[in-house]
């Protein structure tokens, strides 16, 4: 009797210890979804609207999943296993490297866009126009970016807000370092007085000039990034040629826990140099 009742009883504590066991995952993962929509969700929608690209979370959420199961699926075919766990990950990070990629671009358009808008405005002043009419006609004759955050800017000026807070705002939505000095040395004119159209000629001239060096460095310091990327690329193309040509022996290592062990420190010390020498010829102005 005892005998046959022992391995029912064995067989609910088992259930019941698997189901306590997917409670408590359930939990960290549901823990971890909301920590997720929290800091990269939430944050990627709020740089999306600063960009005026309005998505919604959900749609946000799926395109990640999306990507990482692709990019997992096809490189699990076209490759091993190993691969596909790591673009499995990268995939669920990449919509994210694209919206900082967008970002970047945006910004640079931006700053493009400032020299010649700042002159504009010095043209402006010296024609009799106030600061808030030199942006409103900006902001109709310019392209995107600059035309969208001038046009907000006059709107939240007509509604209201103080022409101080609008420009703070306008700078914290585009993230430009131009445009931080430019509000900055705006609201200080504004509030001491000045000669505004000769400040926004001097601004206009200092970030061009800082474009002319900044073309400059990227010319010299452009032989030595295609270096550390040729040098970079160098071990994974002779392995490829390796495989191609005697793949006996490359198989091995391919096959083995060992030569995965080992790609995995050539891939984080390929990945350690293209760092170094990125920062080494990467020069700030």
């Amino acid at each position: 009797m005892i005998n046959q009742i022992l391995p029912t009883v064995v067989g609910f504590l088992f259930a019941g210890a698997i189901f306590f066991l997917f409670m408590m995952i359930y939990s960290v993962l549901g823990k971890a979804y909301e920590q997720y929509q929290e800091r990269y969700v939430v944050k990627s929608m709020h740089d999306l609207s600063d960009m005026f690209l309005f998505i919604d979370p959900r749609q946000m959420l799926i395109l990640n999943i999306a990507s990482m199961c692709l990019l997992g699926v096809f490189s699990y075919a076209l490759a091993n296993p190993i691969v596909g766990v790591g673009m499995t990950i990268f995939g669920f990070f990449l919509p994210m490297i694209l919206i900082k990629h967008y970002r970047q671009q945006r910004i640079k358009k931006f700053n493009t866009q400032l020299v010649d808008a700042l002159q504009a405005m010095a043209n402006a002043f010296k024609a009799g126009l106030t600061f808030q009419q030199a942006i409103e006609h900006l902001s109709k004759d310019a392209a995107p970016p600059l035309g969208q955050e001038f046009g907000l800017f006059v709107k939240e000026a007509k509604l209201g807000v103080p022409l101080d807070e609008a420009l703070v705002n306008m700078a914290r939505r585009v993230g430009s370092d131009d445009l931080e000095l430019v509000v900055l040395s705006t609201n200080i004119a504004r509030g001491l007085g000045g000669n505004m159209a000769e400040m926004f000629e001097t601004l206009s001239g200092t970030i061009r000039e800082r474009f002319r060096l900044e073309g400059k460095i990227d010319a010299l310091t452009s032989q030595g990034k295609l270096q550390g990327w040729i040098v970079a690329a160098m071990p994974l193309i002779l392995g490829m040629v390796l495989n191609a040509m005697r793949p006996d022996l490359m198989g091995p290592m391919l096959n083995h826990a060992f030569g995965y062990l080992l790609v995995f420190a050539i891939a984080v010390m390929e990945f350690l140099g293209i760092f170094l020498i990125r920062r080494i010829v990467n020069i700030d102005i």
